[in-house]
């Protein structure tokens, strides 16, 4: 079931959602011992920021989200690269089982799901994922950094104190980055059978210009609620206007929470 993630918003996920560090993609890589015979799944893949690069990595990639415009520009990105071991799925979470059929006799070396779990009924998911997976393969659920309203800076709080006041509402929801979810779904890999749940943490820090502030908040925005085009010149320059001057610094904690089958 498509979330709102369409048309501008995702052309703003396309060019503005950060990557991952190479570094996370050599831990996943090492924690499933993954190989160029793995098929990997990567569930809520937008426009292909883990998809991607995990294609030189692995056998083949199954990028899956409920978003036609995400999976149009995913697809515009793999052809860029000249990637031809990438299929692009249109579903969301629930129709996971359907993929035994479009697998066939292949299991998942992985199933990665890259801050996008908090959309999805985890719990049914890693069951029906459960069945999926080799023999140390498993799940991976990557967050990569808060929001940037959510961070503990003086910038991002004056950017919440904006947004909340422009859009009338409390910027509370961490978005599957909070301790206390990653306990969850720790708890529910377990639940779900994967004997080996652990947490891998990398920290990196990075500078960011305004532009590239604006366009991760309005990548954010569910379309129904984003700025039209000719509201949004107004509503960067209120955003700008109340913050400091740039560069803003941003220290991301990226948590892959590992789940493997023994």
């Amino acid at each position: 079931m498509s979330v709102g993630f369409s048309g501008d918003v995702a052309e703003y996920y396309a060019q503005y959602r950060r990557g991952y560090p190479s570094e996370v993609l050599d831990v996943l890589q090492a924690a499933f011992a993954m190989s160029d015979e793995d098929a990997v799944l990567d569930l809520g893949c937008g426009t292909g920021q883990l998809a991607v690069p995990l294609a030189s990595r692995v056998g083949s990639v199954i990028g899956m989200d409920p978003e036609p415009d995400m999976l149009r520009l995913a697809r515009r990105t793999a052809a860029r690269q000249g990637l031809r071991n990438v299929t692009w799925v249109l579903g969301a979470d629930s129709d996971v089982p359907a993929l035994a059929g479009l697998m066939g006799r292949r299991p998942l070396g992985m199933a990665v799901i890259g801050q996008a779990l908090h959309w999805m009924r985890h719990e049914e998911l890693f069951q029906a994922l459960f069945p999926l997976c080799r023999r140390g393969g498993g799940i991976a659920v990557v967050a990569n950094g808060a929001p940037l309203w959510l961070q503990d800076s003086d910038w991002s709080r004056v950017l919440r104190s904006c947004l909340e006041d422009y859009f009338g509402t409390r910027l509370e929801a961490t978005c599957g980055t909070g301790a206390d979810d990653r306990r969850r779904y720790a708890q529910a890999l377990a639940d779900a059978g994967f004997a080996d749940v652990r947490e891998d943490v990398l920290d990196y820090r990075v500078e960011l210009a305004f532009d590239e502030v604006i366009g991760s908040v309005c990548s954010a925005i569910p379309a129904d609620r984003l700025p039209g085009p000719q509201e949004r010149p107004a509503f960067a320059e209120r955003i700008r206007q109340a913050l400091p001057s740039a560069p803003y610094r941003e220290d991301v904690r990226v948590t892959m929470l590992i789940a493997r089958l023994t």
